[in-house]
């Protein structure tokens, strides 16, 4: 797992998440209300969208009452916030496939921006479908492995329905199909257990790495840059990362 190891991703996440608070909480407002909206209804229970998206939030340490205000806001009458969810594709330096998730009230404003970042830092925005092939949905929850016994949970999320099962240094990581994750997750949680991360994520066939430091240090910015964003929602690639102490 070096290099792309899912507990490196979740800690660098963690810590920006830590100093940027509020944007992460704005973009999960975001995805619960359009999860509301397009799922047509204010009841998880109801709205699988809508329980995905909640236990994401969970996962980002969104509070309880945020939650909880978001989806009264959208379920409300006069709320006349419309999202519509893109997805870009393109090139980072050396050629790194890269795949943006948007959620944007401003189609022309989030195309400009994202052109304008991926020229800045050494790559391009393509066409759709040009690096979409080399990756594959999966529903990926990851749980600290302190205190637990790792045969425990293995079994558990077999039985539950995952497809697979890892321990990647301090945590475990359960992989389901797509259509499975919400029931893996729901199984687990009823279990008792809780996630550091819990999402339908793009999970690369293969991984790249970047020999040139340079090159390495531009695409950094990049992702940076692209997370930064407030339409951003997901960014995902197949940059095979050096190990971060």
């Amino acid at each position: 797992m070096s290099g792309h190891s899912k507990w490196n991703n979740i800690k660098r996440k963690k810590e920006k998440t830590d100093g940027q608070k509020a944007k992460i909480f704005t973009k999960m407002g975001r995805e619960i209300a359009v999860a509301v909206k397009e799922g047509g209804s204010a009841d998880p229970n109801a709205n699988s969208r809508l329980k995905d998206a909640i236990a994401k939030a969970k996962a980002n340490n969104v509070p309880n009452d945020n939650i909880e205000r978001i989806i009264k806001k959208a379920a409300g009458e006069g709320n006349a916030d419309t999202y519509e969810a893109l997805q870009y594709e393109g090139y980072g330096p050396c050629g790194i496939a890269v795949i943006v998730e948007t959620l944007t009230d401003n189609r022309n404003r989030t195309a400009g921006d994202l052109r304008h970042y991926f020229d800045k830092f050494g790559g391009n925005l393509g066409q759709t479908g040009c690096v979409g092939f080399m990756f594959h949905k999966k529903g990926v929850l990851a749980i600290e492995a302190e205190g637990l016994d790792e045969d425990k949970v293995m079994e558990d999320a077999l039985e539950a329905g995952a497809s697979d099962f890892a321990a990647d240094e301090d945590v475990f990581e359960i992989t389901t199909e797509p259509d499975d994750f919400s029931g893996v997750r729901d199984d687990l949680e009823a279990k008792g257990y809780t996630f550091v991360s819990a999402e339908i994520e793009q999970v690369p066939d293969v991984y790249s790495a970047i020999e040139d430091p340079d090159m390495a240090l531009k695409m950094e910015k990049l992702l940076d840059v692209l997370e930064d964003d407030d339409d951003v929602q997901n960014v995902w690639h197949n940059w095979d990362r050096p190990d971060e102490e």
